[in-house]
Order: C-alpha cells, then structure tokens, then sequence
C-alpha cells in the first residue's frame, strides 16, 4: 500500500497489505504470531507497561497470541491498522502501535517495552503513524485519549502535533489503577 492509499476492505479482493514505515531508528511492520513470544518477554506481562493501559498484564505467552491474532483479524476487516514496533537492526518487537478507524477519524494507542523509554522512540513512532494516517484520503482527523495520569502519553501526544482538546471525566477504566472509569485527556490533530 502506498503511504496516500486508504485503509480497509476492498470489494473482493480483501483488505490492502499492511504497509511498513521506517523511521531514522525504527521499523513499523505487521504484527505475526511468531512475535508472540517476544511481545511477552519484552511488555505484555509487565504490569509497570501495562499500568495506564485498558487491560491487564498477560499471564501467559498464549494470551499474547490471541491479543496478536486480534490484531491480524482486524487488520483483515479493515477495523484498525496495528503496527509492531522494532528497532531498525533487530526484528524482535520493542511496542505496538495503532489506529483505530471509524469512518473519518482515527484514534491512536501505542504502548512500548520498559527498557526502551526515555529515548524518544515512541514519539519518532507515533510522529510517523500520525503522518501516514493524515495523509490517507479517508482520514480528517486523528485523536487519543491517555489517563490524566500519565504524563508521559501526553508529552508524546504533544510532540507529534495534537493538541490537548479536554478532559473526559470517568471516561475509561484502566484495570491496573482499579475498576472504576476515570478521567482521560482528548487529543486531537486534523487536516
């Protein structure tokens, strides 16, 4: 797929191969079921990843698996555009990245390994993910949501461009911190 083509399903043909995005440090790449292993070593299990996120840590490699297999039916329905994350020199997943689509707009979530943060990775990953999904014809607006808490979503969100539009109270439940929703900042970019 061409970086100006739009996702989702093709009248008989199935949905379009998933593109893969290089940046200077990493590379964006379709999800497979050998990743499994690793995406589990590396963060799926990690309940300090997994802390501000809408599900809890992984028990077992075989839940990754099914978490990956979700990732392939979605791409081929045409629902979502998951990306693994990998540094240029190493194929082994480092984080995930996607976008979500309903009709006109997109929503990014991302989530990286541990030892990967602080190097600014995850912003050169989401900076290239923005700009892929702004460029589709079908895509006017890319938005996320990241508990008020987390401070450094939202440093990533503003550094590829989105601008903060404001708090959604009790919005989600971020099991890690407990089962009641709760509030979440809207970000948003457009073309």
């Amino acid at each position: 797929m061409s970086a100006g083509a739009t996702p989702g399903p093709r009248a008989g043909a199935g949905p379009p191969p998933l593109p893969s995005l290089d940046t200077t440090r990493l590379r964006l790449r379709a999800p497979t079921l050998d990743d499994a292993p690793s995406l589990f070593a590396r963060y799926t299990q990690d309940p300090v990843v997994t802390h501000h996120l809408t599900w809890l840590p992984h028990d077992t490699v075989e839940r990754t698996r099914t978490f990956v297999r979700r990732c392939l039916a979605v791409i081929e329905d045409g629902s979502a555009v998951p990306w693994v994350i990998t540094e240029r020199h190493d194929e082994r997943p480092t984080g995930m990245i996607e976008l979500r689509l309903t009709g006109h707009r997109a929503e990014l979530g991302h989530v990286m390994a541990r030892a990967w943060w602080g190097r600014g990775l995850m912003t050169e990953a989401a900076r290239t993910v923005v700009e892929w999904g702004l460029a589709q014809p079908a895509i006017f607006r890319v938005g996320a949501v990241t508990d008020v808490d987390d401070r450094a979503s939202v440093r990533v969100l503003e550094k590829v461009g989105m601008q903060c539009e404001g708090l959604l109270r009790r919005w989600l439940v971020h099991p890690g911190l407990g089962p009641e929703p709760r509030d979440c900042w809207s970000f948003g970019r457009v073309r």
